[in-house]
């Protein structure tokens, strides 16, 4: 129904969050690379949340016209979907950024490692 609007809006703080990363980072001579590794977390909420909204499209939960999600129509459909925003929505947009974050740290300690070892040669 609409659970796609909830990894949608984390991704709209996420692209806030790199921009401004993004500036930071910029202006810093040392670079940590956060910025980078927050684009793979925001192109993974973009692209599931692209795929899903397509096909919400495509079984016609979606529509062209005002409200655009066909159970905002009546209240008893509205608060089944608001439900699923709160049950699925949130799951989704918490397993991918969980996914991310074990990513990023991993990342994170390859590098450092990576660091350790050509300071010690």
């Amino acid at each position: 129904m609409a659970c796609f609007i909830v990894p949608a809006a984390e991704a709209i703080v996420t692209t806030v969050v790199t921009k401004a990363a993004e500036k930071k980072e910029s202006k810093a001579e040392v670079k940590t690379g956060f910025a980078s590794k927050l684009k793979y977390l925001n192109n993974m909420l973009w692209g599931g949340s692209a795929l899903l909204a397509f096909e919400h499209i495509w079984h016609g939960e979606v529509v062209p016209f005002f409200p655009f999600l066909t159970n905002a129509i009546d209240p008893v459909s509205r608060a089944e979907m608001l439900h699923e925003m709160a049950t699925a929505g949130v799951s989704m947009a918490v397993i991918v950024t969980a996914v991310w974050a074990v990513g990023a740290a991993v990342a994170s300690a390859i590098e450092k490692r990576t660091a350790d070892e050509k300071q010690e040669a």
